[in-house]
């Protein structure tokens, strides 16, 4: 029976569980409160991992950029903690970035929803 996902699709689900999971639990910085890992994507040869996260308490860029500099600033402390967690022979190293494609999403549903409110006006 063949294999559904590759390696590095594993191991990325595998560590966004686990970031996720530290986040909520291990991080005491007000600063990262309110995290949520959308994404996590390993290189093929496992040595790196990008990881997208998004935060529900950042009004501003600058906020969300302060929190992802934290996350990076902390990537070596959750790397140790993602690999005491597994048995692989190495653990990627982490990099994290703010995912911006939840807001991007919101602003065009409300694009849309103005622009079909404006078309129902002009039927009127």
């Amino acid at each position: 029976m063949p294999k559904e996902y590759s390696r590095s699709e594993r191991v990325a689900d595998f560590i966004k569980r686990e970031v996720a999971l530290l986040l909520q639990r291990e991080l005491r910085d007000p600063r990262v409160s309110n995290a949520n890992v959308n994404a996590v994507i390993v290189s093929r040869d496992m040595s790196m991992a990008k990881i997208y996260v998004t935060f529900f308490d950042k009004e501003t860029a600058e906020e969300a950029k302060q929190a992802i500099e934290v996350l990076n600033g902390a990537a070596g402390f959750i790397r140790s903690q993602v690999a005491s967690q597994h048995s692989m022979r190495s653990t990627p190293k982490l990099r994290f970035y703010f995912d911006d494609s939840v807001r991007q999403g919101e602003h065009l549903s409300n694009l849309i929803d103005r622009a079909i409110a404006g078309n129902e006006s002009d039927n009127d």
